[in-house]
């Protein structure tokens, strides 16, 4: 099986619209003690679109200063911005249990991107399939097994690939050729074309490998920024004094830890005879310049965030454009109007930020990711929220948008409230957050933490060290008050609310993640 071009609305058969199903009773909805029961609407489709490692920062509404995202963008104005969406675990894997369960990665599992997510447990698309929603995923996965709640699925294996990729599905592996973020938005609107029945809500799961390393563009965006010199982070050549031994000792540096493929000074080993010639057509002149400039220290780190970033962000672009033609697809269909739409990534991303690139970090930059709501009637166009919301937060959320109870075990909150323009008096103050995965790639150490709408508290526990960040004073994270004086008081207080959070989470005293042999 190939696919080789995008599919266009007009070639799309459309279907009618769907019949109206109501909500169930309030009587369910207040099954689950202490949620409240929104009033009485027709079951929304819900569909979840998901980059990986898309920065808030590099989102135009956002305010970014070094690419424009339209379609992204468009999910702004008709829809609700948060300000401070965060992650509980800035990794690929552990991001997506936490979504599919509602639970952090001590109770799902899936601390690391090693481990096989544990299929049987309960998740939210086993949750709406039971009550009557039609539910699929479509692009990237990787949980290491075959995906289970979902009436339709066709994923990437692993990380996939770029170009020519290959997908998994209950029939076997199939391959493609073409680019990946294309060929996933085509399998998208040909499920809601032809794939569905319309007579039920639907949950789709719309999921992109792009802007994942190695960050290869796609066709149309080869030659995106060739005229222009991007921004350079006010950090991208910081020197680590300040913070623990932990932000020196990593290996994500963009000076000394990008490859050759990273740099696309080698071309990708998958490309077929054409798709090899348009990529050497653009590198081969760029890398050529290179050559003859004979870059040393400073400039030639410069170099390589030139490369680095506008690659990136080519990568964003097809993300943007093929965004444009589902959210298209919706308005001509009909579907808009009773259709949630989500924009997020699975973490941040550093973007030249202290040097880097990569993630894991508890820093702003790789903790903060995009969200974006859209949901006709219920969102005030244009408006944004500034409270405190994770990843963790969305199964909930899900529940309550199809009026559904939200289990006990889950351990996030439903942004409905916030949704319909209101703030809980008892909405958190404090997010937790722990990353496990060390030793392993790139070396950034294992740590925990608490992040309030002022501080950051960091504890990275092997080595016993800790850092303070005055958000407010230091929005960059670039100077550690942890052994100040001053701020004596808020470690102390700071501290105890991050021992409530890890008791309230039930988090264990000792780290679940054994450490490798060897």
């Amino acid at each position: 099986m190939t696919s080789t071009t995008h599919l266009s609305v007009a070639s799309l058969r459309i279907h009618g619209t769907r019949s109206g199903i109501v909500a169930l009773s309030l009587f369910a909805l207040c099954a689950c003690a202490g949620e409240r029961a929104p009033a009485e609407r027709q079951r929304p489709n819900i569909l979840f679109i998901f980059a990986d490692d898309h920065a808030a920062h590099a989102v135009s509404a956002y305010g970014s200063r070094i690419n424009r995202t339209p379609n992204i963008d468009r999910l702004a104005q008709e829809g609700m911005l948060f300000r401070n969406a965060f992650v509980t675990n800035s990794i690929c894997a552990p991001s997506r249990a936490v979504i599919l369960t509602g639970m952090h990665s001590h109770k799902n599992g899936v601390f690391t991107n090693r481990e096989v997510f544990d299929s049987a447990q309960t998740t939210v698309a086993k949750q709406l399939r039971a009550a009557g929603y039609q539910t699929a995923i479509i692009g990237k996965w990787h949980l290491k097994n075959r995906p289970t709640g979902f009436d339709h699925w066709e994923v990437l294996p692993g990380q996939g690939t770029y170009y020519n990729p290959d997908f998994l599905t209950p029939e076997g592996r199939i391959a493609h050729t073409g680019y990946v973020t294309d060929i996933i938005t085509d399998k998208v609107l040909a499920w809601l074309a032809e794939g569905r029945d319309p007579e039920r809500p639907f949950l789709l799961m719309y999921q992109h490998k792009a802007p994942h390393r190695r960050w290869e563009p796609g066709p149309d965006h080869l030659y995106l920024y060739d005229d222009q010199t991007i921004a350079e982070p006010a950090t991208l050549f910081d020197d680590y004094e300040g913070r623990s031994s932990a932000a020196a000792t990593q290996e994500m540096t963009i000076a000394r830890d990008l490859y050759e493929d990273d740099l696309k000074l080698v071309p990708p080993g998958n490309l077929n005879e054409a798709q090899l010639a348009a990529w050497n057509a653009a590198y081969g002149p760029r890398n050529q310049a290179l050559q003859e400039a004979e870059l040393t220290d400073s400039a030639l780190v410069r170099w390589k965030y030139q490369r680095y970033i506008k690659d990136y962000l080519r990568a964003i672009a097809s993300v943007d454009d093929n965004l444009g033609r589902v959210l298209d697809y919706l308005d001509e269909s009909g579907l808009a109007a009773n259709t949630v739409v989500l924009y997020n990534s699975d973490q941040g991303f550093f973007l030249g930020d202290h040097g880097w690139y990569d993630k894991r970090w508890m820093y702003e930059p790789s903790l903060r990711a995009p969200l974006l709501v859209r949901w006709p009637g219920v969102v005030e166009a244009g408006s944004q929220n500034r409270d405190l919301v994770q990843n963790l937060d969305f199964a909930a959320t899900f529940l309550e948008m199809a009026g559904l109870p939200v289990p006990s075990t889950m351990q996030g909150r439903s942004l409905v409230p916030l949704l319909e323009g209101t703030t809980p008096a008892d909405w958190r103050d404090a997010i937790y957050y722990q990353y496990f995965e060390y030793p392993a790639v790139h070396s950034v150490r294992r740590h925990y933490g608490i992040r309030t709408d002022r501080y950051k508290l960091i504890h990275y526990y092997e080595i016993d060290e800790w850092e303070l960040f005055d958000l407010a004073s230091d929005p960059e994270e670039m100077r550690s008050v942890y052994a100040e004086a001053e701020y004596a008081g808020v470690v102390d207080e700071l501290k105890a609310r991050l021992g409530e959070l890890r008791a309230q989470y039930e988090v264990p005293d000792e780290d679940p993640v054994p450490y490798p042999e060897g």
